[in-house]
């Protein structure tokens, strides 16, 4: 797996007084690092900024199931 973090410019549509539109992922299982709407779909789930479900991932990979324990562990952090 590649430390390589992969950001996107472009905008997210925003729906009014609903927030940003969040897509379903592609995969329920793995998160997609190279799709904006998966990282925005599991931020939102695991109720974590981009950048500290990036950490996650890079740390603990990109199934769904060790990033969910990773996080409720606290076993991740951006310092």
């Amino acid at each position: 797996m590649s430390d390589e973090i992969i950001a996107s410019a472009i905008p997210l549509p925003e729906e009014p007084h609903k927030g940003p539109h969040v897509k379903s992922p592609h995969d329920s299982k793995e998160i997609n690092l190279k799709m904006i709407s998966d990282i925005v779909y599991w931020s939102k789930e695991f109720g974590v900024s981009h950048d500290l479900l990036h950490e996650a991932i890079r740390t603990h990979g990109t199934h769904v199931d060790k990033v969910r324990a990773a996080l409720a562990s606290h076993s991740v952090n951006l310092t």
